[in-house]
């Protein structure tokens, strides 16, 4: 058995990886140990959030899968921040666990060059440093050019529930008991690391009316820049709110040595921006409550998820805390809340393509490489995917930058910087937020997809569309003004709008905080442009000052970025440099003088004296 690609794992990293290689046209296999587990949600069934709804939207742009599989798969949608301004914005959808894996698993069997094969990979296969296959735990070899590792929180995992240790892996599934130590062998640093999940409650237990209802956006929304509108934003499922209390508080502090992590039971490090309730109670013992939703899983099930509420407590103490919680003073639990340990390597030991810098051909993705969130890792696997495609046609990567994407600074960060906990993305990690909003994820990165093949044409001339008719609305407000006559006048002051002193253009008259397209809609027909468009060049427009200052600040860092440094550089020979730099420098090896400057111990001393190494051994400016 010969194969292009072989991808390890049939989690959201896994299924773009694979999705994608097959597209570009290698023969790919995704093996995964239990096929019904494909695309699975051990986890809140929730797909975007904070930042999280913008890298959805990058990884459809890319040609990805998970924000059309999630528009065909929701039952409530909202945008987050609305009300603020678009760098923070981002959309988030209660997915149906059921209907989520359903819809993923016939884009995958629709998609040529691709199979899907059940199998526990064990071991790979290596000769002279390069990975040639893998290997089953009941000894079946099977070769490849390059292997994808998309193992989640599989290798070697333990699930843990209060002084309870079960080698396990979610939901009681078999874990891969070797392949860590394989990694370990070939000289991978190995982390353990932990995160967790809250109770399943019964739906037919919970007290509703003494909850507080959270609604959909009446408004349509969609990931995908591909789909219309999919459902009926009038018929969302409600999800709820409620909060702990003092009793809620005073049970954890009770118990809190009871807990896997407070009573030494758990070795992995936790998600620092998702911690446990009884982390949340230690951390900040001033707060009075914390807010949790009760969520749906599925239309098809009876059982909500209590998110915010994750613990390794025992059972019995579950029980308490879940039955202090005003709605669920009766609650049924009918999955208790566990934690658990996984290994991942040392994202520094990958490179930004994803290559790993030990096993040539070998890449990795996901919970492997140190992140949480279903998000972080479907954009590590398409990214994956796509480098692996591109190695073998002996093409240069697709590199993506910190100020094109978020998957650019989450990988930066990864490969520059390393982790200490499960690494999630946030919108402060991003330093051009207002260059990689939601609205415009296909401008950034859909020509950089099709460069690469990773689209089909049809999504790249919908895009050439959408630009030409956006520069035909900027000629059109620009050429047309607003006429202030009497009744005009009437309805902006009916409307706390100041009158304009002239006949303005509408292009000038938007960049008013009064003004909107809306307000424009009123006196100029634009019926012939979809509010994709109207909603891009009214932001345009509205923070132009901003975005033309971010731009600025881009274009620095884009200079960094094409100062190259030699693979073959010798830190040691630098004089001057500061030790810890040149150690770093040394084992991270950034590809560019920007990189450098971001790796933790490395000054801007030390990059001064690199420069002026790099100008009198290389001829470099």
């Amino acid at each position: 058995m010969n194969y292009d690609i072989i991808v390890v794992g049939a989690g959201h990293a896994g299924c773009e990886a694979a999705h994608i290689s097959a597209f570009m046209g290698h023969k790919t296999l995704l093996l995964t140990s239990n096929i019904a587990n494909l695309a699975d949600m051990p986890c809140n069934p929730s797909i975007g959030g904070s930042a999280k709804g913008i890298i959805v939207r990058e990884i459809d742009a890319l040609g990805g899968l998970m924000g059309k599989v999630a528009d065909r798969s929701h039952f409530q949608i909202k945008m987050l921040n609305n009300s603020k301004g678009p760098a923070v914005r981002s959309l988030r959808a209660q997915a149906d666990k059921r209907i989520y894996p359903q819809v993923m698993r016939k884009y995958l069997d629709e998609t040529p060059n691709l199979e899907l094969r059940q199998g526990m990979v064990e071991d790979l296969i290596i000769e002279n440093a390069k990975v040639c296959g893998v290997i089953l735990d009941d000894g079946t070899k099977i070769n490849s050019k390059a292997v994808i590792l998309t193992t989640g929180t599989y290798l070697n995992a333990n699930i843990l529930i209060g002084s309870e240790n079960t080698p396990s892996g979610p939901h009681g599934e078999k874990r891969s008991n070797n392949l860590s130590f394989k990694l370990k062998e070939l000289g991978f640093n190995i982390k353990r690391l932990k995160t967790g999940t809250p109770q399943r409650i019964k739906a037919s237990s919970i007290d509703f009316s003494k909850l507080k209802p959270e609604l959909g956006d009446d408004e349509n929304w969609t990931f995908s820049f591909d789909n219309g509108p999919l459902y009926d934003k009038n018929d969302q499922q409600k999800c709820y709110l409620v909060y702990t209390n003092a009793k809620t508080h005073q049970i954890i502090k009770d118990n809190l040595k009871k807990s896997a992590m407070y009573g030494g039971y758990a070795t992995g490090v936790g998600p620092r921006y998702c911690p446990s309730i009884e982390d949340k109670i230690v951390r900040f013992a001033d707060k009075e409550r914390h807010q949790l939703f009760l969520e749906p899983e599925s239309l098809y099930y009876d059982e909500w998820y209590l998110q915010g509420f994750s613990t390794s407590m025992p059972r019995d103490v579950q029980e308490e805390m879940v039955h202090s919680l005003d709605g669920l003073e009766n609650a049924i639990i009918s999955k208790y809340a566990y934690a658990i340990e996984y290994d991942a390597i040392d994202p520094m030991q990958i490179n930004a393509s994803l290559e790993t810098k030990v096993i040539t051909n070998l890449f990795t993705a996901g919970q492997i490489n140190g992140t949480s969130g279903y998000e972080e890792a479907a954009g590590q696997g398409l990214i994956a995917g796509i480098n692996a495609s591109l190695k073998l046609e002996n093409k240069e990567p697709l590199i993506l930058k910190r100020s094109s994407a978020y998957i650019g600074v989450l990988i930066d960060d990864l490969v520059l910087k390393g982790i200490t906990d499960p690494y999630r993305m946030l919108t402060s990690r991003a330093e051009f937020r207002l260059l990689l909003r939601h609205d415009n994820a296909d401008i950034r990165l859909t020509p950089l997809a099709y460069e690469k093949g990773a689209i089909a044409e049809e999504k790249y001339t919908r895009l050439k569309d959408k630009l030409t008719n956006i520069a035909r609305l900027k000629e059109v407000l620009k050429t047309n003004h607003l006429k202030i006559t009497p009744e005009t006048k009437k309805f902006l002051e009916d409307n706390n709008i100041s009158v304009p002193a002239g006949n303005y253009s509408y292009d000038i008259l938007l960049k008013r905080p009064e003004f909107n397209m809306k307000i424009v809609e009123r006196f100029l027909d634009l019926s012939a442009f979809n509010e994709d468009v109207k909603n891009q060049v009214e932001i345009e427009y509205k923070y132009e000052g901003y975005i033309k200052n971010a731009l600025k600040e881009k274009e620095k860092l884009d200079k960094m970025e094409e100062k190259k440094i030699p693979g073959d550089i010798d830190y040691n020979k630098i004089k001057n440099m500061a030790s810890e730099a040149r150690q770093k420098l040394s084992i991270i090896r950034p590809l560019t003088i920007a990189g450098a400057s971001r790796i933790s111990g490395v000054n801007p001393t030390d990059i001064s004296i690199l420069l002026i190494y790099l100008k009198k051994e290389y001829g470099k400016k």
